[in-house]
């Protein structure tokens, strides 16, 4: 009929049309992903030829190359001539390896821990310019703190002891920051503030309430310093004298230079190296729960 109004496509309002989930998929970042998988190729190829190169025997290592395992009992081969190695010398190592990456990791998280938890909870004079030194701390590398750490200790007859290696290692202040950060989020002021109304101590504070919520961070600290102290390699090698004290790292590397005149020992050195990163794999996993235990209870919480 003429005159009357035709209806507007009804367009306002109207839910834009979804996109195909294809499209989105489509979006993937290749160029990203190629380089974390280049990244990770990098990182663990060489953790693998290690384990590959620890299964042959010294014939087979400097004939043929190859990334697959030998079958010829070499492994077997290997093991029991490095447990037998002047004296059952990598056991000592080993062992020496897990009391200054044990013990040093445990101190390093107990003083971080207080230190980080008092930067950040409580005021006092000098607090920030303490940070920025701790900070500052963090930029210089541990390899020039070395010499200066040894001038120290040998001031004190110190030198050549196993705490020569622990006592450096005690103040992490990457460490402390990592805390003082942590510490700053999860731990809340109320709950501190409700409890010293009830009258509890600043100690009773810091291990009942602080402590409990700082433990995801708190494993951080500890699976970082474990990997730094297991992997030293300078610090142990300028204090230490005697073999008997001798880290895994500076073990082995006694072990590479007797390899000059003796090729052999270049497959002692490789499975050595190969069954010192067994402990390290198995920490990451033994800590990997805890932190898959903090996701759910914040999920829980929210």
């Amino acid at each position: 009929m003429a005159g009357t109004p035709t209806a507007a496509p009804a367009t306002v309002g109207r839910p834009p049309k979804a996109m195909p989930a294809g499209s989105r998929r489509g979006r993937t970042n290749w160029g990203a992903t190629a380089l974390l998988v280049l990244g990770a190729m990098y990182c663990v190829l060489p953790s693998l030829w290690v384990f590959i190169a620890a299964t042959k025997s010294p014939g087979e290592l400097f004939t043929t190359f190859s990334f697959w395992p030998s079958v010829t009992g070499g492994l077997q081969e290997n093991l029991s001539e490095l447990t037998a190695f002047g004296d059952n010398a990598f056991y000592r190592w080993a062992l020496n390896t897990l009391l200054y990456a044990g013990v040093g990791s445990v101190l390093t998280v107990v003083v971080s821990a207080a230190a980080g938890y008092a930067l950040a909870k409580y005021r006092f004079r000098g607090r920030e310019l303490m940070f920025r030194l701790i900070l500052a701390g963090v930029l210089v590398p541990q390899v020039t703190l070395a010499i200066p750490q040894y001038l120290l200790l040998a001031k004190v007859d110190l030198t050549g002891t196993y705490w020569s290696v622990l006592l450096p290692s005690l103040i992490s202040p990457f460490s402390i920051y990592l805390c003082r950060i942590y510490a700053t989020a999860a731990v809340p002021d109320e709950l501190l503030e409700s409890g010293r109304l009830d009258g509890s101590s600043e100690f009773r504070l810091f291990r009942s309430i602080g402590l409990p919520l700082m433990v995801p961070g708190l494993i951080t600290v500890l699976l970082l310093q474990f990997v730094a102290i297991w992997n030293n390699f300078l610090l142990p090698f300028i204090m230490l004298s005697e073999s008997e004290k001798y880290p895994l790292t500076v073990g082995l590397f006694a072990l590479l230079n007797q390899g000059a005149s003796q090729p052999a020992l270049y497959t002692l050195v490789i499975t050595g190296a190969a069954l010192s990163i067994l402990p390290l794999i198995a920490l990451f996993l033994l800590l990997q729960r805890y932190w898959r235990l903090d996701l759910l209870s914040g999920g829980l919480k929210g």
